[in-house]
């Protein structure tokens, strides 16, 4: 529901007049930062064709132009990833994939020959039916139905000659509204031109909210109606940190908002409060090219180093040398410091033929991270043996964890695994609530632990974290969520284990406050937050972010938790966060 800071109601009702009763309207904040500008709404698809049968005999020339239109749509997108790099080239490269996925073409090509409908009808009935068969699978498997969706409608553009639809062209900078943005629209986003954006759907670990966050613009989710109470033109102030939409703000406010947006922050190396208390502030890294990134933008290290990159889109797992060579790329960029290494992460979201079933009816709580050991052994066994010779073969500091430890043996297992293989410094990751309940007696076996608030928040909320209509649910802002972090930290205190966080939360300046008055002692995150996650801690001393955290803790609701924090922090108003 949408309301006002002030607690009365600002629903959305789809009229410019409701709106303007409503100056502020709140989402949910995924990317933190002030922006200012008129309004510019996702250009709109055609639409469902109509279901009226191709004249006759043109049948079969009507099928031929189906896969003929999904290599254009297909080679226009492999056109635009080579102008990008990292997860946004992988999101147009898979989508691109995707609409010549010889399942969806050949519905639709059978579909005009034996069904009688015409191509555009056609392709819009197989797209159907295999966005069913990817929602019933569920986790990533259901994510893909998005993406089978926007390739739906770019075939169906280039059948019939219509616009394509996505992020319009404008002259002027703008704030984009959309219902949801497709993760091909999404990874195209020019930061000069787009300067905030705005969705009905959507949540915080959605790939409009983790591109945003890496691109540096602020960016408001799960906002009702967005569409019809944020008409083409209307000028907003997004406030990507608060999750709130001012609409018509006065120039003044506008000007103060550009003002504090154009600051450019620099990182320099060494996270800390005010009063000095270190917090180690690392990145999160997926790649060659995320790890350079990583290192130029001044990170003290890598929190989380995701290995899943060299075993994707494959039938089976890489060789000991492709592991090495792999892991070596990243480690070298990051002589003498610390390089948290995640073991394979597999099933829910990424499943994998050879330690996946693709048969389990709930993925998201089957076989995935570390239980995919039991099934297949030596995966495990082979890549602690090429993090080994990786780690000997670099200067980094190495260390290891496993995802989706719920038990304590199962964290007494890895730690032995590891050491059999010489990596001394093994951890665990705190994604489930048992294991957060479970840190004293965990961390007595495990080296450290890292808490994954994307899964942590999934499980503890029971919300599909890729569910846009529970964004509000999916929020780490939720106060049983940050109990459960405060209950990981007690138990690293304990036993004197550091405790980090290496989840979308640790990119949100406000929250890495929270963070670090629970205990927290190393947040890592998107490098492009580094600076401004950075600049906040600094003006902030260790007591300031216990009062804090207490007060996130203690709150009923997460708008309640994040409003007391930013009441209490005045410097986010200074920095435009």
């Amino acid at each position: 529901m949408s309301t006002d800071r002030r607690g009365t109601d600002a629903s959305p009702t789809g009229t410019r007049e409701s709106a303007q009763r409503s100056a502020l309207l709140q989402g949910v904040g995924v990317s933190p930062g002030l922006a200012a500008g008129g309004v510019a709404q996702v250009s709109p698809p055609a639409g469902e064709p109509p279901a009226d049968p191709p004249p006759p005999g043109t049948a079969e020339a009507d099928a031929d132009r189906i896969p003929t239109a999904a290599q254009a749509v297909a080679a226009a997108l492999e056109a635009a990833a080579a102008t990008v790099d990292g997860e946004r080239k992988e999101l147009l490269e898979t989508t691109a994939q995707m609409a010549t996925d010889p399942t969806l073409v050949g519905a639709a090509v059978k579909q005009v020959r034996e069904g009688g409908t015409s191509a555009p009808r056609a392709v819009w009935e197989a797209a159907a039916g295999v966005a069913e068969q990817l929602r019933a699978l569920g986790g990533y498997m259901a994510e893909r139905a998005r993406d089978v969706a926007d390739v739906r409608d770019r075939i169906i553009a280039e059948l019939t000659g219509a616009a394509v639809p996505g992020v319009p062209h404008r002259t002027e900078p703008f704030v984009l509204v959309a219902t949801d943005l497709a993760p091909a629209d999404t990874a195209l986003l020019d930061p000069a031109q787009v300067r905030a954006i705005v969705t009905a759907e959507g949540g915080p670990t959605s790939h409009t909210a983790i591109l945003a966050r890496g691109l540096g613009i602020p960016a408001v989710v799960g906002l009702p109606d967005a569409l019809a109470a944020l008409p083409e033109g209307t000028v907003v102030l997004v406030d990507g940190g608060a999750g709130t939409v001012e609409i018509d703000p006065d120039a003044e406010r506008v000007r103060q908002a550009e003002e504090r947006s154009a600051v450019v922050r620099t990182f320099d190396g060494q996270g800390r409060t005010a009063d000095g208390h270190r917090v180690s502030l690392v990145a999160n890294v997926g790649d060659p090219a995320q790890a350079r990134a990583a290192a130029e933008a001044g990170a003290e290290g890598v929190g989380l180093f995701r290995t899943e990159f060299c075993f994707l889109d494959r039938d089976a797992e890489p060789s000991l040398e492709e592991q090495v060579r792999a892991y070596r790329s990243v480690l070298t960029e990051f002589p003498g410091r610390k390089v948290v290494v995640r073991t394979l992460d597999a099933g829910a979201d990424k499943p994998l033929p050879f330690v996946t079933d693709v048969d389990e009816a709930n993925p998201a709580l089957g076989v995935r991270g570390l239980r995919t050991a039991r099934r297949a052994p030596d995966v495990l066994e082979n890549q602690l043996a090429a993090i080994a010779a990786a780690a000997a073969a670099e200067e980094a500091d190495v260390w290891v964890m496993a995802p989706m430890v719920a038990t304590v043996a199962e964290a007494e297992d890895f730690v032995e695994a590891c050491a059999r293989h010489g990596l001394d410094t093994a951890g665990v990751m705190v994604e489930v609530p048992s294991a957060a309940l479970l840190a004293g007696p965990i961390l007595a076996r495990a080296a450290f632990a890292s808490i994954g608030t994307n899964d942590l928040t999934q499980y503890a909320m029971a919300a599909d974290r890729l569910l846009g209509s529970l964004a509000e649910l999916s929020d780490p802002w939720q106060p049983a969520v940050l109990r459960l972090i405060e209950a990981t930290c007690t138990g690293g205190a304990q036993q004197s284990r550091p405790v980090g966080v290496c989840g979308e939360a640790a990119a949100d300046p406000a929250l890495a406050v929270v963070l670090t008055g629970l205990g927290v002692s190393s947040l890592s995150m998107t490098p492009r937050a580094l600076a401004d996650v950075a600049a906040v801690l600094a003006a902030t001393d260790l007591a300031t972010c216990r009062r804090l955290a207490r007060a996130a803790v203690d709150a009923e609701s997460a708008l309640e938790a994040r409003t007391r924090v930013r009441d209490g922090l005045p410097v986010l108003a200074e920095l435009g966060l």
